[in-house]
């Protein structure tokens, strides 16, 4: 299967397990951005519950925006926030020790664009489940991508269906239950490398 697909920050379980199964991977760069999107937000497993963490985003007075023009609102410690954010909900998950010297320096290094951010993310993932995803990237933006298969729609987070995926132990699962499809992170701290094994085994929705 050969797939188009968005750079999101810290794909979901559902992106990552489009990735994995697929044959070739092409990511969409000539996109508009749009709002409310897993361009830049991702959801984590929290004390509380679902926990959302989005990335500030400079506005302009264009009514439509590049993706890959769009920049980051570093006037705020967004990445600090961030970065306590996993601590607080991963800190005594099974693997967080483990990837933690790779994925601090993300949160302490500034980023002015956030596709470029958000391949960095990407890469640095791959490289803690040590995934050789050779990827492609677009020219052009085309509405029907053919004869790739779309998975471009797994960005919104507006609206989108509920992806129901097999359970693994969460931290908190047992005071809220399992919770499905969050950002990759949740899965590679509570799974380590098993991670790969079980996004193989899960059925791919768009």
């Amino acid at each position: 299967m050969d797939i188009v697909i968005h750079p999101t920050y810290f794909p979901n379980v559902a992106h990552f397990a489009a990735l994995l199964q697929a044959k070739t991977v092409t990511l969409e760069m000539c996109d508009n951005y749009q709002k409310q999107t897993y361009r830049n937000r991702a959801y984590i497993y929290a004390a509380n519950g679902k926990l959302l963490l989005n990335i500030p985003i400079k506005h302009t007075q264009k009514n439509r925006q590049l993706y890959k023009d769009v920049k980051i609102a570093n006037d705020t410690d967004w990445q600090l926030l961030h970065w306590k954010s996993l601590e607080s909900a991963y800190r005594t998950s099974p693997y967080f020790e483990f990837y933690e010297a790779d994925l601090e320096p993300l949160f302490k290094t500034p980023f002015e664009y956030l596709l470029d951010f958000n391949l960095k993310c990407f890469e640095t993932i791959c490289e803690c489940l040590q995934l050789d995803i050779n990827f492609e990237t677009t020219n052009e933006y085309h509405k029907d991508p053919t004869p790739l298969e779309d998975f471009r729609s797994l960005v919104n987070s507006k609206g989108e269906p509920q992806r129901e995926f097999e359970a693994y132990t969460q931290v908190f699962g047992d005071k809220h239950g399992f919770i499905s499809n969050l950002s990759i992170l949740d899965l590679l701290f509570c799974e380590g490398p098993n991670a790969i094994t079980y996004l193989e085994a899960q059925k791919l929705q768009k």
